[in-house]
């Protein structure tokens, strides 16, 4: 049996007492945690170490690409079409995906979306694309290509083959307290897109209530972070810092979540939605090298509409088939009359998930037909007993853990009361 160049025992120790690990050791440990010869009790010591003590610029760096090697790599260069590509890091009601890819591609250019599924309050994509009958996640390599190709777009479950050592270590995090942490939180996005091999990646970090990182300077911290490891590893990356203490859009669930996307594509739906889709198309579309790319013409004239259509159908759905409908609704109306002064994107999150939108835990089934319709955003006038939102589920006994997790999260004033929504949609731009 070979011996091994390094003790992790020693390594746990440099992280605690805040020293740094060279490149050959970040990669050793790595190497060795994914074959199973670091125990997850020693890992637990090490990521425990960087969540307390942090790791320097080099580190992270190291820590990423480590990550990346630990699996396959794609490669598109077989690709007539340039490739880009975004990733969120989740929020409530954010649908940008399913308009946004479609649209981009749209004008030509490939957009590979390998997606997830959702846990915790944050709905994953996978999720709301499952909603449409016979539509499917799970696509071989040839598949996977072959709709890049012919079709632009691509929405699927990203293959186990991608960087494995991240999601061995972010099982890992998730019961251990340290996900919250940005040099684990980045290395774990980025080896993901860099394994993933695309040329470009605009990055949605989101801040507020119902973000992962709440306080907007962390946000920024975190944009800063990828933006740094994507250009560093030949990635053309940017990143939007967006808002999200208010729920994005009026729909928070899967199958409503998907209505309210074919709207957008359509040439409605809400102003939200449509400005952070057409914000980050833009920057999509100027790292694939058409920077007076017009997004908004795409939207209004079917194109965006069409790829869409083709891209559901090559994955076995449906596009016109009708979406899953709840068997039980529940109304909450306007106390009083009033202006919509606030409306905290968490609590309505929390509530669409114990409705039956989200899961707890990986293996649990969603209910596509659950969550929650919005009729009211703040700033909007309303009048008491009039709909402010709308609960759905399959199960009417979630009504009520749903409605406690809204206890005070909403608001209604005066006309000229202060519109609490933490500031514009769209905060700041990285890279």
């Amino acid at each position: 049996m070979a011996i091994e160049p390094f003790d992790v025992v020693d390594l746990i120790r440099t992280k605690r007492d805040r020293g740094e690990l060279s490149t050959a050791q970040i990669n050793w440990m790595i190497d060795a945690y994914t074959r199973g010869y670091i125990a997850s009790e020693q890992m637990s010591a090490m990521t425990m170490a960087i969540f307390l003590n942090g790791m320097g610029r080099d580190e992270i760096r190291d820590l990423t690409l480590a990550m990346v090697a630990s699996g396959k790599r794609l490669d598109f260069s077989g690709l007539s079409k340039k490739t880009t590509d975004k990733h969120s890091t989740g929020g409530v009601g954010d649908k940008i995906t399913l308009p946004l890819a479609p649209l981009v591609a749209s004008f030509g250019v490939a957009v590979p979306q390998l997606s997830g599924r959702g846990l915790g309050h944050t709905g994953g994509t996978l999720d709301k694309l499952e909603s449409i009958p016979g539509w499917r996640a799970n696509l071989s390599n040839d598949e996977f290509m072959s709709q890049l190709e012919n079709v632009g777009a691509v929405v699927c479950a990203a293959g186990s083959g991608l960087a494995p050592a991240d999601g061995k270590l972010y099982a890992l995090r998730d019961i251990t307290g340290t996900v919250e942490c940005i040099p684990l939180i980045a290395s774990s996005i980025m080896s993901k897109k860099i394994a993933e091999g695309t040329a470009a990646l605009v990055l949605d970090v989101k801040f507020g209530s119902g973000a992962f990182l709440q306080d907007p300077d962390r946000g920024r911290e975190l944009a800063e972070t990828m933006v740094r490891l994507g250009t560093d590893a030949g990635v053309a990356t940017v990143a939007l810092l967006t808002n999200m203490n208010v729920p994005l859009g009026r729909a928070i669930g899967n199958a409503n979540e998907v209505r309210e996307s074919v709207d957008v594509l359509a040439g409605g739906g809400p102003d939200d939605v449509i400005a952070l889709t057409v914000a980050l198309a833009r920057e999509m579309l100027a790292l694939a090298g058409q920077p007076d790319a017009d997004v908004e013409a795409a939207l209004a004239d079917g194109r965006a509409m069409d790829t869409w259509r083709a891209m559901i159908s090559a994955q076995g759905g449906d596009p016109s088939a009708a979406l899953p409908t709840p068997k039980e609704s529940t109304v909450v109306v306007a106390p009083r009359s009033g202006v919509l002064v606030r409306q905290d994107a968490l609590p309505f999150g929390i509530a669409a998930w114990r409705l039956g939108a989200g899961r707890a835990r990986a293996q649990d089934p969603v209910q596509h037909a659950s969550g929650i319709d919005l009729h009211a955003k703040p700033g909007d006038l309303v009048t008491a007993g009039e709909p402010l939102f709308t609960m759905h589920t399959d199960e009417p006994a979630r009504f009520e853990r749903a409605l406690e997790a809204l206890e005070g999260a909403y608001a209604i004033g005066d006309p000229g009361s202060e519109i609490h929504t933490g500031g514009p949609l769209i905060a700041g731009r990285v890279g």
